[in-house]
């Protein structure tokens, strides 16, 4: 089953318990994070249409990939899309997981631009003698 276990009509067609099983069937047999992360967002856009049964879909195999295996390319795009999936001191641990790189830069720009304007605001100042 190294194959992408659903075809389209599958994934919107077929009842909640057997995507579920078949699912972690794929993600136990491949380990196959990236796929199984596309195919739970096709399920959440599944949810959107209206299916509610769909909400929370497999939270513990999300949770899990998430906070468990290695952080992908395909983990950090499209993260926000199962933020409800998480509480919000995990939602911080996984930003700083998901995306560390572009925080320290963040940080560090917006320290230089304090710094930057600290400076150029001490220039501006008329004396005082």
């Amino acid at each position: 089953m190294s194959e992408q276990p659903f075809t389209h009509q599958q994934l919107f067609n077929l009842k909640l318990e057997t995507i579920e099983q078949r699912l972690m069937e794929y993600y136990q047999e491949t380990q196959n994070g990236t796929m199984t992360i596309k195919l739970l967002l096709a399920l959440r856009v599944r949810y959107q249409l209206g299916a509610k049964e769909f909400a929370l879909v497999l939270q513990d195999l999300v949770r899990y990939l998430f906070m468990n295996t290695k952080a992908t390319k395909t983990m950090k795009q499209f993260f926000w899309y199962f933020v409800d999936y998480f509480e919000t001191s995990e939602l911080r641990i996984l930003g700083l997981k998901l995306n560390p790189v572009r925080k320290f830069i963040e940080k560090t720009k917006s320290l230089i631009q304090s710094q930057i304007a600290k400076l150029f605001s001490s220039e501006t100042e008329p004396d005082a003698t």
